[in-house]
């Protein structure tokens, strides 16, 4: 639309009529435009308990084949997205809170909301819970594992009674920070660095 309101300006410019004249012409018709939209436009009503009409609304935009069999769906998600987070007093809308992650493979219908935050890491141990509700976050900017020294040294173990030893330092060095992480009521430990296997088994 914007080139075609250009090119109209070059033949008015052609005809000998000055820029601003131009320039005002296209200022005045886009006053007159806005004010009869607002004389044609329709007003829905509606609630974070009613969003009917605003689904209804945005499916309108949805019109390609391949999101036809999960039409709603995808348009269920962004506009409850956008509720979370809209001021609806203020008529304001933050869309920097609402993130969009992509992932490969799988199909439409996996497409989903999170009401929270996406972690999208590794997790240290097979068996941990893929989804937590009201968790309690220990950000660790270390490596849960045992300190390495900064300068080059070689133990020597020579007994089963020495290695053992070895093994009671490091487990009770484990023992500490996981008792760290529940004295502060953590329910979930997100490590900056690496999980040491035997950090892993404690947790």
């Amino acid at each position: 639309m914007a080139g075609a309101l250009l090119e109209q300006a070059e033949k008015l410019l052609e005809r000998g009529i000055h820029p601003i004249r131009v320039a005002e012409g296209y200022d005045m018709a886009s006053r007159i435009a806005v004010d009869h939209l607002d004389n044609i436009s329709q007003k829905f009503d509606f609630s974070i308990n009613d969003i009917e009409p605003l689904v209804q609304t945005c499916m309108t935009t949805l019109s390609s084949k391949i999101v036809n069999r999960c039409k709603r769906t995808l348009v269920e998600i962004p506009v409850k997205a956008v509720l979370a987070v809209a001021d609806l007093e203020r008529k304001d809308v933050n869309l920097d809170l609402i993130k969009v992650e992509e992932k490969v493979g799988g199909k439409l219908e996996d497409t989903e909301l999170i009401f929270g935050i996406v972690v999208d890491k590794d997790m240290s141990h097979p068996h941990m819970p893929k989804q937590m509700e009201n968790a309690k976050l220990a950000i660790l900017t270390c490596s849960f594992e045992p300190p390495k020294p900064k300068t080059k040294h070689k133990v020597n173990i020579d007994t089963v009674e020495k290695f053992q030893t070895l093994r009671h330092q490091e487990q009770k060095y484990f023992d500490e920070m996981v008792q760290k992480c529940k004295d502060v009521g953590s329910t979930l430990v997100i490590c900056q660095c690496g999980f040491d296997d035997e950090a892993n088994h404690l947790l």
